[in-house]
């Protein structure tokens, strides 16, 4: 069980806090102040810190800078008033994980907390350099895993070694950088790498969704609004440049901003300045823009969907992030390394795959790149009760290839279809038809789930759902 702290000297909200967080799963010790939480940290090990900014013998400066010297593996969290909103950047710049602001709310809470938790727990796995010099050195440029950076893994395909020099070629300089890729292939991991090996790694790294923004809200995430500048506007908001103020800004799905937006942001991009909305005050601007998108933005540009000089603006350097199944070796080497992650926090000791399931997963074509084999590396962990990984913990679309692969004659004195369901079961003969025919669909379209479902006229939730169904049952039997 995680153990927090929260630090707040308003006994009400505390306590409040400390319920609704318990009731969560988590074990919960409060402090009225900031000697009251020094004592607690001498005596107890805790995974986390909330800490009220304001208290009435210290501030959260103060608690923040001692637990970053005495107990630097703690992640610290800082609650925050609306006019503390600015204090607060400064202070996860001094190493602070996140702010969040009053008035609490406990959906906002919970995620924070969560993520800082995952993050806490990938740094406990041991991190590892993810591309290892031959040689002897100890320049402080050499690329290191890190909490953020659990996608990009050693590789000795030559994709994966060009990928590394350009990495290493540009993370020293303030060059702009656009990450091609398809989805899943691990371009946020790759602009986190620029970061952290540029001066700049000591001050934020800040990522934005553009394909998530709506046109209404698009200003206000980038350029941040003043309180009252509009309707809704019930206090002040940071944008997201100012708080990459120093450090580097990531852009992903780049190409989903409307065309007004990217007239607003090419200005900011050229004069690096930024004005809330709702303010009259332009705030200087140092920040680097790392973007990264899916699309074919010269093809856009051509359909008039992306402005020319904003993509010239960005294309200081280029860096191509190659697709999973181009990367030769490198796949069992990823997949072996999430394994050691997800068996860390899972308490398991999980040291290889079995035949059928290297079989498998070498067939796969991976669609979704990086981001699905870390899903089915985790999903198999979870299901392994020993130390080794079997096919049988892979999704049915995976462990099919090994099923059909020749191969598994040798390796196998009996290998079974699936799925064993009792044939005079109307409701098991009907799930397996289905299973047959998601199957065929899946293999038609190279294992695109989107596009089979698509095809099956059914949404990729339910695809999912259906696939897990049968799969439990392939467990069960």
């Amino acid at each position: 069980m995680k153990k927090l702290l929260i630090v707040d000297d308003e006994i009400n909200t505390a306590n409040l806090l400390s319920r609704f967080l318990t009731r969560n799963g988590f074990e919960v010790m409060t402090a009225a102040s900031g000697a009251a939480a020094a004592e607690l940290l001498k005596n107890h090990e805790f995974t986390l810190v909330l800490c009220d900014f304001r208290l009435e013998d210290t501030d959260g400066r103060e608690v923040l800078k001692k637990i970053k010297q005495q107990y630097p593996e703690t992640g610290v969290i800082i609650i925050t008033g609306y006019s503390d909103i600015k204090m607060a950047v400064e202070l996860i710049k001094m190493g602070a994980y996140d702010y969040i602001t009053k008035p609490l709310y406990p959906d906002e809470i919970l995620n924070t907390i969560n993520k800082a938790i995952e993050t806490h727990s990938a740094l406990a796995a041991a991190p590892v350099n993810i591309y290892p010099s031959t040689e002897k050195n100890t320049d402080k440029r050499s690329i290191a895993l890190t909490p953020g950076n659990q996608e990009l893994v050693a590789g000795t395909s030559e994709a994966s070694k060009e990928l590394a020099r350009q990495i290493n070629l540009v993370s020293p300089t303030n060059y702009s950088v656009i990450i091609f890729g398809e989805s899943g292939t691990g371009k946020e991991s790759v602009a986190k790498s620029i970061h952290q090996n540029s001066d700049r790694s000591n001050k934020p790294f800040v990522a934005m969704d553009c394909g998530s923004l709506t046109k209404e809200l698009a200003g206000s995430e980038f350029f941040g609004h003043e309180k009252g500048s509009f309707t809704g506007a019930l206090n002040t908001k940071i944008g997201h440049f100012e708080m990459a103020n120093g450090g580097t800004l990531f852009l992903d799905e780049i190409g989903n901003l409307s065309y007004e937006i990217q007239a607003t942001l090419l200005r900011t991009v050229q004069e690096r300045k930024v004005k809330r909305i709702g303010s009259t005050k332009e705030i200087d601007l140092d920040v680097r823009i790392i973007v990264a998108t899916n699309e074919n933005l010269i093809e856009a540009i051509q359909k008039g969907r992306f402005r020319e000089d904003l993509y010239h603006r960005f294309n200081e350097f280029a860096i191509y992030m190659p697709p999973l199944r181009n990367r030769g070796n490198d796949m069992m080497l990823i997949a072996t390394h999430f394994a050691k992650i997800t068996s860390g926090e899972l308490g398991k000791n999980i040291s290889r795959f079995s035949s059928e399931a290297t079989i498998a997963l070498t067939n796969y074509a991976w669609p979704g790149n990086i981001r699905e084999l870390k899903n089915v590396i985790r999903r198999a962990v979870l299901l392994t009760e020993g130390e080794e990984i079997s096919g049988k913990t892979l999704p049915l679309e995976i462990y099919n290839q090994y099923i059909k692969t020749p191969v598994n004659e040798a390796l196998a004195e009996t290998p079974q279809a699936p799925i064993i369901l009792p044939k005079n079961d109307l409701k098991n003969a009907a799930m397996e038809a289905e299973y047959e025919t998601i199957l065929r669909v899946l293999k038609e379209v190279n294992y695109n789930k989107t596009k089979a479902a698509q095809i099956l006229n059914i949404d990729r939730k339910t695809l999912y759902n259906k696939m897990n169904a049968a799969s439990q049952q392939t467990i069960k039997a």
